[in-house]
């Protein structure tokens, strides 16, 4: 296994690569104590059979620059020792029969010590070698690819000319294969490929993490996703979940008739949801345009152009503070469905998370960190008035317009349970409902863990949904919780153009106005960036489609890695986006 190497051994390995023609396999069959070295890498196999067992050396986690840098000439010099022999150490393509976890199920009624040995049996096969042994002129291989693993069976009386000798001394632990041979299941019931001949497709030039250590610090673990996957495989398994949930997602919109369609991720005007925007410069049209933080506004202008039923999944990029539930980037989908309201984007919701569930799970009740989530429908539907008051006993109705009322009953509350942290969030407010609002995020929000939909938002927080036909100053909005955290937003869509302009201006007031006031606090705040310190502006082109009509529709949006880290257990977001933004080393 490769790890931090003391200086008398690095001298050695060096000394060894210098001089290709050693006997390698004297030193191995002197030392014939098997070695097992899964996951971990090996740039010279004899070293490695020393290194073996009570003397294991420490993990990779610790080799140090030069070390690794070693390793590698060790390696390059392989490759070349390859090349002078006329073999290609880079292939350009290998012809393989099966799976490893094909001929796992072929052959799974192979008994011990049997081998399938005819013409029909041989198989060609191609991965990733992640583990060897060896006993003098027998070794065993790991390898792995897509599907699962499978063992390489390699005989030295069975492998053509000095074939055997090359898979000793210039094969390492990490180097992508392909194989040929007859398949047998050994005596210990190893299902196994009997080599006959093989070639190095990709000559790995770094050493993989060991198999007691593996890739352990989470930074590097997200920045080198690509050796994460390699070193900790159940990873891997999260994207192909991901892929399977985005599929079923698919399936269930289409199924009910929604279209998928592509919206602009530059646009003029950021609209959408409030949301500091990343900005961009272009240089042909000599103005700025910003990455978008919603698909919303374009996808209503495809109801205003006559469809019905649409649909997008989309990278979304807020530049905003990163934690365990928020990345800058992050996929959606969102949907919209003429003349429907928000009652039926809560079925549609239902559809989705239960069907993308079952594909990915096949079952209802599932575990997140230790809590027992049941999906099984109906899902909970309460307003947020009612379960404001049930958690904390205000009755913000009765408020009216009393600001300052609404305030003081909000801080004795929040001051009663010890929490004067809040204190600033609240008086902030500009209105009774943004109080309500407030109280919601911080008091019930992380009570919900079971699937609960959230009705009836205050008008002054939903911008972009209708008034509640009943309810004055209340809107036909949801949002659906699981487990404390929002996992989609869905209304009952304004579409009085004049109501519409009315709103979004006030938005853009308040905004200006908190810009202002935190300006005049202290002004190092939007010097330094700070998420609140960014221009709202309205989107002209997005209101003027709204006076040529749009018709009576519902509209949703899910997080997309939300709901995966949901299904897949996964406790952060960067668990399930392959390439997380991460700031860049220091060099």
């Amino acid at each position: 296994m490769e790890g931090a190497l003391h200086p008398m051994r690095l001298k050695q390995l060096l000394h060894f690569a210098a001089f290709p023609k050693f006997n390698k396999t004297h030193f191995i069959v002197r030392n014939a104590r098997p070695v097992s070295t899964t996951t971990c890498s090996s740039s010279s196999p004899a070293p490695a059979a020393v290194a073996g067992g009570r003397n294991r050396r420490p993990s990779s986690s610790q080799t140090n620059t030069s070390d690794r840098e070693a390793i590698r000439a060790i390696r390059i010099k392989k490759v070349e020792e390859l090349r002078s022999k006329g073999l290609d150490a880079y292939a350009y393509t290998w012809q393989r029969t099966h799976a490893a976890n094909q001929l796992q199920e072929i052959y799974r009624g192979l008994g011990n010590g049997e081998e399938a040995a005819s013409e029909s049996d041989r198989v060609s096969i191609a991965g990733r070698i992640v583990a060897r042994r060896a006993f003098g002129k027998l070794a065993f291989l790991t390898l792995r690819d897509d599907s699962g693993t499978i063992q390489l069976y390699c005989e030295k009386e069975r492998l053509l000319s000095d074939q055997f000798e090359h898979l000793k001394t210039l094969v390492d632990i990490g180097d992508i294969l392909g194989a040929e041979g007859s398949v047998k299941r050994t005596e210990k019931g190893e299902l196994s490929v009997c080599v006959t001949s093989f070639s190095i497709l990709t000559k790995s030039l770094l050493p993989l993490p060991d198999k007691y250590h593996g890739l352990t610090d989470i930074d590097k673990r997200y920045r080198q996703r690509y050796v994460d996957m390699i070193a900790n495989p159940e990873v891997a398994d999260v994207f192909r979940k991901r892929a399977k949930i985005i599929s079923e997602i698919r399936k269930t919109v289409e199924s009910a008739g929604f279209i998928e369609v592509e919206t602009p991720v530059l646009q003029g005007a950021a609209g959408g949801a409030e949301a500091r925007p990343f900005v961009t410069y272009h240089n042909s049209l000599g103005q700025d345009l910003y990455l978008r933080i919603a698909t919303e506004l374009h996808l209503k202008r495809m109801l205003v152009g006559g469809f019905e039923k649409v649909y997008e999944i989309g990278r979304i990029f807020r530049n905003e503070g990163l934690s365990t539930r928020h990345n800058p980037e992050f996929t959606t989908i969102e949907l919209y469905e003429a003349y429907s309201d928000y009652e039926s984007m809560m079925n549609m919701a239902e559809d989705i998370v239960t069907r993308s569930a079952l594909a990915v799970n096949g079952k209802l009740i599932i575990d997140y960190q230790g809590v027992e989530i049941s999906l099984e429908r109906p899902w909970r539907r309460e307003t947020m008035h009612n379960l404001v008051i049930e958690a904390t006993g205000i009755d913000f109705t009765k408020f009216g317009d009393d600001l300052t009322a609404a305030k003081e009953a909000a801080l004795q509350t929040l001051n009663a349970g010890g929490d004067n942290q809040h204190k600033s969030s609240i008086e902030a407010c500009p209105s009774v409902g943004h109080v309500l609002n407030e109280v919601f995020e911080l008091v019930v929000e992380p009570r919900l863990l079971q699937p609960t939909f959230v009705l009836d938002y205050p008008l002054e927080v939903s911008p972009l949904a209708k008034p509640h036909r009943r309810h004055a100053g209340l809107t036909e909005r949801f949002e659906l919780f699981v487990c404390g955290r929002e996992m989609a937003n869905a209304f009952s869509e304004l579409t009085d153009p004049l109501d519409q302009r009315e709103r979004l201006e006030e938005q853009v007031r308040q905004h200006k106005k908190k810009n202002a006031a935190m300006a005049s606090e202290d002004e190092s705040k939007k010097v330094d960036g700070g998420d609140d310190a960014y221009d709202v502006n309205l989107d002209e082109d997005f209101l003027t489609a709204l006076e040529y009509g749009m018709p009576p529709a519902s509209g949703m949006g899910i997080g997309i890695d939300r709901l995966v880290m949901l299904l897949t257990n996964s406790a952060s977001i960067r668990d399930v986006i392959a390439f997380p933004v991460l700031k860049t080393p220091q060099v």
